[in-house]
């Protein structure tokens, strides 16, 4: 059954100055396993991401590399964050690039509008501003310089002199917006998860909103103001307004255009974001909608950082790993799996080589994976490679049957939570029911007792049918290992696409039918050698 409800969810957009490290692969396939999930289960899905292109951090980076900044956004895209897509086994339905034409005329037009609503205004402006974060410090933000910069206040996050600006610029009346967002976040509770990014954000508003510097004059490098060419769009702004733009915001719906269309059909979105950016998500960015009139997004999910050697990645400190040395090794799948099922989402995380390494051996290589091999082996060797018929269910048939019906429940309800880490855990329980069923009722013995092939039958089909389960409710997860079970399970051509399979369907018993045509199965995860 098809909800037909509308699920639209982004990734942050990224800042391409630098090569991606694994935190964003991270962010990525997190909302590409969301939006899996909800696509196979009829919801009328979209997933976005994209590369936030202007700024003076970047036009800083052309000119050190002896390029213009869209030659050097242009390499860095193609190169880099393209690939990254592929690398990952990403599904996503747009990229948008915020020097795109399509973008850059939307967010002129959306900056009119809220300029023709008496919300922004022109003010002298001095303030400390790191160039790293593109954004100007509270004093909470600002620490001491050590080392080559004592005497200097630096920024608490990048550990790098702040410049002090002083410049005319237009702002934007944030602090018209604090009842507004309070009253937002006590009328949908959820807006913000988990609670902690929620009561952080919370008390963030009570202590008060100063107004918004919303533009630069001092470099060109951005989306130029509307009613003053002298001056760019401050690049959050512009970066913000991608998740409006990609979906057609701007275009007149009273025309009926295929574009204002899109917007009615898609928007709003659900965002999921590193927690150092939530304030921008939770705070400016619905504030900026509710000035223009337009609805506020679904909600925000902040997760945590990714912390190597107990320090939280950073391309400046050198700290960043990049995706494809893990997928080199392992693989998409097991990337995909481990930064999935071993951090709570939402949570902070430590990354190590070890940890990595001990669970793809323990869960992949042994636990679903050596259950696949030996359960399609055992139907080629005892029914020549045909799925057989069960005949009377026992208890212990029945059990399996019934922790597969809760897993694949618990694991909708969790992905609704946007807890993948806890779907994953929920999956795992019909890993270990089925290899503890194998265990118990030794198909290898049963098959030396000619009375007992009615029950040897039982069993494998018992087995193989919660593999079917497995690869529907993995396949989000893990899309190329479970392709290729559903391949050998011959539950491509008895049943259809495996991506067309309905998810919140998958506990269902008995879909995989009898007489299926099993064929051989390469190790999903091939043991690693050990280099670590």
């Amino acid at each position: 059954m098809t909800s037909g409800r509308s699920f639209y969810i982004t990734t942050p957009i990224y800042y391409p100055s630098d090569v991606p490290h694994i935190g964003h692969g991270y962010t990525t396939v997190a909302v590409d396993t969301l939006a899996r999930w909800h696509r196979q289960a009829g919801d009328d899905t979209w997933m976005l991401t994209g590369t936030d292109e202007h700024g003076q951090k970047m036009m800083r980076a052309a000119s050190a590399n002896g390029a213009t900044p869209q030659e050097w956004v242009d390499k860095l895209v193609s190169q880099e964050w393209f690939p990254l897509l592929t690398t990952l086994d990403v599904a996503n339905d747009d990229f948008i690039r915020t020097t795109q034409p399509r973008h850059e005329e939307r967010v002129k037009q959306f900056v009119q509008a809220i300029y023709d609503r008496g919300y922004i205004y022109a003010g002298e402006f001095e303030a400390l501003y790191c160039v790293g974060c593109e954004e100007f410090k509270t004093e909470s933000e600002i620490v001491d310089g050590e080392g080559p910069f004592e005497g200097l206040k630096v920024c608490a996050i990048h550990s790098k002199p702040l410049e002090l600006l002083q410049e005319k610029n237009y702002f934007f009346k944030l602090s018209e917006f604090q009842d507004k967002l309070l009253e937002l976040y006590s009328s949908v509770p959820d807006f913000i998860r988990p609670d902690s990014a929620r009561n952080e954000v919370v008390s963030f508003v009570k202590n008060g909103l100063k107004d918004l510097s919303i533009s630069r004059s001092t470099f060109d490098w951005g989306i130029t103001v509307p009613w003053d060419e002298s001056h760019v769009i401050y690049v959050w702004v512009d970066a913000l307004l991608n998740y409006a733009t990609a979906v057609g915001y701007g275009s007149d719906a009273s025309t009926g255009s295929a574009q204002a269309t899109e917007f009615a059909r898609r928007w709003p979105a659900y965002h999921v974001v590193g927690k150092d950016i939530l304030r921008f998500h939770a705070v400016i960015w619905p504030a900026m909608l509710m000035a223009a009139g337009v609805e506020v997004p679904r909600g925000v999910f902040a997760h945590g950082w990714l912390l190597v050697g107990g320090e939280k990645m950073s391309k400046s400190k050198l700290t960043g790993i990049a995706p494809t040395e893990i997928t080199d090794v392992f693989g998409s799948d097991a990337y995909r799996f481990y930064f999935l099922s071993a951090i709570p989402f939402g949570h902070d995380g430590s990354f190590s080589w070890e940890d990595l390494s001990a669970r793809y051996q323990a869960e992949l290589a042994n636990g679903f994976g050596n259950l696949a091999s030996r359960t399609t082996a055992m139907i080629d060797r005892y029914f020549e490679g045909i799925v057989p018929p069960a005949g009377e269910y026992t208890e212990t048939d029945l059990g399996v049957q019934q922790k597969v019906a809760d897993a694949a429940a618990a694991a909708d309800a969790a992905i609704d939570r946007f807890r993948i880490d806890e779907a994953i855990s929920s999956i795992w329980t019909i890993v270990d029911a089925l290899n503890l069923y194998i265990t118990e009722n030794e198909p290898w013995a049963l098959a030396k007792d000619e009375s007992q092939r009615e029950r040897l039958g039982t069993v494998l089909y018992t087995a193989a049918e919660g593999l079917r389960a497995l690869a529907v409710l993995l396949s989000p997860v893990t899309p190329v290992a479970t392709e290729k079970l559903w391949v050998a399970l011959g539950a491509d051509q008895a049943l259809g696409r495996l991506q067309d399979q309905p998810i919140r369907e998958a506990g269902t018993w008995g879909i995989l039918p009898a007489g299926s045509s099993v064929s051989g199965l390469a190790p999903l995860f091939p043991r690693v050698e050990q280099t670590v």
